[in-house]
C-alpha cells in the first residue's frame, strides 16, 4: 500500500511503514521497497556471530555472549560505534550490589544460543545464561548478579527495526541482592550521527565526545562548558546528560539522526508496564556519545527508595520489553526532521499493537491472554460538590499503601490518564493481584481503591464509580502553588550567561532543565532568605523553585530559612488547624518548621532526614513526593500576623535542599466552628 502525503511517500507492508522518500520518486522507489520488503527473513549461525537479515537491515550478534556489533542499514555497513571494542557497541547491563556493598556492573552475558523460531516471516533468537552458585562472585570484573538471563532479539519481514528483550528470573536459594540499574546501550557512529531529538522541542546538534574530555568540568562530572568544541556554534555550552532526561509517560521515542545520508536510529518503547516507579519517574534517554538507551530500572531522580531489593531465597521473574529499535532513511533533499516526524508516527503504530503477539517467551502473555479494567474517578472534597477527576492518572500496581507504586519496583504496572469526565480504561493488564491508584492534578494526596483487583487472562472488570476524598479538616485560609507534583508554577530563574545550554532559551516548560540554577538563590537573596507574604506576593514571581543551601565561601554552605507571613481575623480557641506541606523533591533534607517563633530550639514540625533523589542538581523539577499533614494547635496562632518559619537544615553541599509542591493551611472544621457560634449566640459569651 503506498500513501501520499505533501513531498513525501509512505510506504506499508502490511501494517508497518518501511521507509520515506521524495514524492517524484514514489514509483521508482515504490517499486524497489516492495521486492525489497518481500525478502524472506534469514538467520546465519556462525561459531562467534549469529546473522539475521530481512532484506531492509542486516543485524550481527555475539554469539553466545547476545551483545550487538553490527546494525547495518540503508547501504551502511554497520550505524555502531565500529572503534568501540566488540562488546561496547549494543549491549544490556545491570548496575547491583548485595546488601551494604558497593555497586557493580554485570552485562549479564549469555553463555548458550537458542534458535526459538526461524522461517520467512520472522526469527527469534536467545541467548541465555543460568546463574552458578559455584561462582558466586560479588566484585570485580566477573561479578555477576545472581539472575538467570534469556535475551531476545526479534526480527519481522518488511520490519524497518527489530525487536529486544529480556527475561530475568531468580529461583528460590538464590542469595540477597540489590539492583539500581537495568538498560540497553546503543553507542552510534561517531562520525556521522550528530543530531539527537527526544521531542518536537527537545532536538539539536549535539557536541561531539572529544569536545567534553576538553571542556571544562563543573560540580560533577556529567557537566562540563564546551570550551573548544569542533562544532564553534556550541562553544561556551553546558552538556549534561541529565539536561536530556524525560518522564516515563513522555518517553516513548528518542534517537539520533545521521545527517549523510539521512538516517535515524530510534528507540520506541511501546508501553511502561516493565518500568519502574510510574508515570511520572523520571530517567535518561539519548545524550553525547551519540549514546542511545532503553531504560527499564533505575534510582535516577529516586534514590535508594527505589532500589530493587531481594532477600536471600527470594524467587522472582520479569521481562523488560520488548521494546523497537526502528530505522528509517530519506534522500538529502528532504528536510532531516521528516525523520522524526516518521519516528514519531511509528512509535504511535507500536503503541497500538501493544501487547504484541509476536514474541514466543511463554513468560510474554499475548492480548487474548490479559484483561482490562475500566470505570470511572470522582473526587468528592468534602466541602465541595463531587466533580470529575479530570486527567487523573490512573493505574494498577502491586499491592500497597496510597502512592506506593512511585517506590514498586519488581512487578508490572499499568496506567493511563483519565478524560475530563474522569473516565479511564486500563488494557492489556498481565494477570495477577493488584491495587487500583490515582492521583489527580489540581488535587492534594494519592488515591487507593480499597478492594484487591484481580485480573485472570482474558477478563474485563467494569468498576463503579470511584470516590477520591483527599485529605482535608477544614476550609482553604491560603495555599501556595499547585498540587501537580512538580514545582515548575514557581519562579525558575534564568541561568547565569556562564551556563547556558542553547536548547532551553526562551523554552518556557523546559526552563528548568539549565544548569547552575540552585546558584541563582543566593544571588537573589544575597542578605536575606525568601520572606512570602500570602496577601501580596505571587507564588509564581515570589517562590524560588528550590530550598537550597547558601553559598558562604568555597567549601561552607549554610542552611536556609524561608518564611510564610499570613494575618487571621480571628483564631478559635482550642481548635486543630492543619498545614499541609506537599514536596516535590527531597536530596538529603529535613525541613523544620516553626510557627511565630523562628528562635525555638525545638521545631514544632520535622520531616527527619529524607530524599536521595538528587533533583536539584541533575534539572528534574520532581523527585519523589512526600506528603507531610501538621496538626496546629490553636496555641501556636495568634490573631493578626503569624510567621511560618520552613527551615532546610542540612548544609553539606550545594544539592541538599528541597522543592516545595504545594502549600495549604487549613482552618478547623466548619462543624465544630458553627457549634461554637451557636454557643456564643445563645449564651452571649466569649469561650475560654
Amino acid at each position: 500500500m503506498k500513501v501520499v502525503c505533501g513531498r513525501t511517500t509512505f510506504i506499508f507492508v502490511g501494517r508497518r511503514r518501511l521507509l520515506l522518500v521524495p514524492l517524484f520518486l514514489c514509483f521508482s522507489a515504490a517499486a524497489s521497497l516492495m521486492e525489497t520488503a518481500s525478502d524472506d527473513v534469514t538467520l546465519l549461525v556462525r561459531d562467534n556471530e549469529v546473522v539475521i537479515d530481512n532484506g531492509i537491515l542486516q543485524l550481527t550478534i555475539a554469539s553466545p555472549q547476545g551483545y550487538l556489533t553490527r546494525v547495518s542499514y540503508a547501504g551502511l555497513d554497520n550505524l555502531l560505534e565500529t572503534r568501540n571494542k566488540l562488546s561496547n557497541r549494543g549491549y544490556w547491563d545491570v548496575v547491583w550490589g548485595t546488601h551494604g556493598h558497593h555497586s557493580t556492573t554485570d552485562w549479564i552475558l549469555g553463555s548458550e544460543f537458542k534458535v526459538i523460531v526461524n522461517n520467512e516471516d520472522q526469527v527469534e533468537v536467545s541467548f541465555t545464561n543460568v546463574w552458578d552458585s559455584t561462582s558466586w562472585n560479588t566484585s570485580g570484573a566477573n561479578a555477576r548478579l545472581p539472575v538467570n538471563v534469556d535475551r531476545r532479539y526479534i526480527m519481522l519481514r518488511g520490519s524497518s527495526g527489530f525487536y529486544v528483550y529480556v527475561l530475568l528470573e531468580r529461583e528460590e536459594g538464590y542469595p540477597a541482592s540489590d539492583i539500581y540499574q537495568i538498560r540497553t546501550v546503543y553507542k552510534l557512529d561517531q562520525q556521522r550521527f550528530h543530531y539527537m531529538a527526544i521531542s518536537d522541542d527537545r532536538q539539536r546538534i549535539m557536541p561531539m565526545p572529544g569536545d567534553r574530555q576538553s571542556g571544562l568540568p563543573l560540580a560533577y562530572k556529567e557537566a562540563v562548558i564546551l570550551t573548544n568544541p569542533t562544532n564553534p556554534d556550541l562553544k561556551g555550552e553546558v552538556d549534561d546528560k541529565y539536561q536530556y532526561s524525560c518522564e516515563h509517560k513522555d518517553n516513548n521515542v528518542h534517537g539520533w539522526i545521521s545527517v549523510e545520508p539521512q538516517v535515524g536510529f530510534w528507540i520506541i518503547t511501546p508501553s511502561n508496564e516493565f518500568r519502574s516507579g510510574g508515570p511520572m519517574k523520571q530517567d535518561l534517554t539519548s545524550h553525547v556519545g551519540p549514546t542511545t538507551l532503553a531504560m527499564f530500572h533505575s534510582t535516577h531522580y529516586a534514590g535508594l527508595d527505589v532500589t530493587m531489593r531481594f532477600e536471600e531465597g527470594e524467587p522472582w521473574k520479569k521481562v523488560f520489553g520488548p521494546y523497537y529499535v526502528y530505522l528509517n532513511s530519506v534522500s538529502e533533499d528532504i528536510d532531516l526532521h521528516t525523520l522524526w516526524d516518521d519516528a514519531k508516527h511509528q512509535m504511535e503504530e507500536e503503541v497500538r499493537s501493544w501487547p504484541y503477539e509476536f514474541p514466543l517467551s511463554e513468560d510474554f502473555p499475548k492480548s487474548m491472554l490479559r484483561g482490562f479494567v475500566f470505570g470511572r474517578l470522582l473526587v468528592h472534597d468534602r466541602w465541595k460538590t463531587p466533580r470529575p477527576a479530570c486527567s487523573a492518572w490512573v493505574g494498577l500496581a502491586a499491592p500497597g499503601d496510597a502512592g506506593s507504586w512511585q517506590t514498586e519496583t519488581k512487578g508490572y504496572q499499568f496506567w493511563t490518564q483519565a478524560d475530563c469526565d474522569g473516565r479511564f480504561m486500563i488494557k492489556g493488564i498481565r494477570d495477577g493481584v493488584y491495587n487500583l491508584y490515582a492521583w489527580v492534578p489540581g488535587v492534594i494526596g494519592d488515591y487507593k481503591y480499597a478492594e484487591n483487583i484481580t485480573i485472570i487472562p482474558g477478563s474485563a472488570m467494569r468498576l463503579a464509580d470511584l470516590v477520591f476524598e483527599p485529605l482535608r479538616n477544614g476550609p482553604t485560609l491560603w495555599q501556595i502553588g499547585i498540587p501537580d507534583r512538580t514545582a515548575l508554577e514557581f519562579y525558575v530563574p534564568t541561568p547565569s550567561r556562564l551556563f547556558v545550554n542553547k536548547l532551553y532559551i526562551d523554552n518556557e516548560l523546559n526552563k528548568f532543565r539549565q544548569y547552575g540554577l540552585w546558584e541563582r538563590y543566593a544571588e537573589l537573596y544575597p542578605d536575606e532568605d525568601l520572606i512570602y507574604t500570602v496577601e501580596t506576593s505571587e507564588y509564581q514571581r515570589d517562590w524560588f523553585f528550590a530550598q537550597v543551601t547558601r553559598k558562604v565561601d568555597n567549601d561552607t554552605y549554610k542552611p536556609t530559612t524561608w518564611q510564610i507571613r499570613f494575618n487571621l481575623n480571628d483564631v478559635i480557641p482550642s481548635a486543630n488547624y492543619t498545614l499541609r506541606i506537599a514536596l516535590a523533591s527531597a536530596s538529603r533534607s529535613e525541613l523544620q518548621v516553626r510557627f511565630n517563633d523562628g528562635n525555638l530550639r525545638m521545631p514544632q514540625f520535622s520531616t527527619m532526614l529524607i530524599g536521595s533523589d538528587n533533583a536539584i542538581a541533575r534539572h528534574g523539577i520532581h523527585g519523589l513526593y512526600w506528603l507531610f499533614n501538621v496538626d496546629v494547635p490553636s496555641e501556636w496562632l495568634t490573631v493578626g500576623n503569624n510567621t511560618v518559619y520552613m527551615e532546610q537544615t542540612r548544609h553539606k553541599g550545594p544539592f541538599e535542599g528541597i522543592m516545595y509542591d504545594y502549600i495549604r493551611l487549613e482552618g478547623p472544621s466548619p462543624h465544630r466552628q458553627s457549634a461554637i457560634a451557636a454557643l456564643r449566640e445563645e449564651y452571649d459569651f466569649s469561650l475560654p
